[in-house]
């Protein structure tokens, strides 16, 4: 990571307690098939509270929407609590191996995926694939 990456993630990720969340939407069936039928690309976040690798991927989501306000302004993100949603229809059909898995929707395609990385290069990767896909 270079030198600025490092200062502006750090000057965003100070100001976490004070970003507003309202840009995450928490998963209700229907949700994201409503959100892609508009047209939306979706980044799923299955989560659990109490899961230290959701916390940290969390963290870095923040961080990088704070950093470049273009992933929150182009990209519905939902979370998914995976104490409630763990085995629903969307985790079946989507094949979701377990709570810490990220994923990017767009129609009916799948764009990627990650499964409990906390790599703040692996995560950007993944938004830009979003926020890319939310922009064409």
């Amino acid at each position: 990571m270079d030198r600025r990456t490092f200062i502006a993630l750090t000057a965003a990720t100070a100001t976490l307690p004070f970003a507003a969340s309202a840009d995450i939407l928490d998963y209700t069936p229907g949700l994201v098939q409503e959100r892609l039928a508009k047209g939306e690309t979706v980044f799923l976040d299955f989560t659990a509270s109490w899961c230290s690798t959701c916390r940290s991927q969390g963290r870095t989501i923040q961080a990088l929407k704070v950093a470049n306000p273009a992933y929150g302004q182009a990209v519905t993100f939902i979370d998914v609590d995976w104490d409630t949603y763990g085995t629903s229809e969307l985790a079946q059909s989507l094949q979701i191996p377990r709570r810490s898995t990220l994923v990017v929707l767009k129609g009916d395609q799948e764009l990627g995926r990650i499964v409990a990385q906390t790599g703040q290069s692996e995560i950007q990767a993944l938004m830009d694939t979003a926020l890319s896909a939310a922009t064409s």
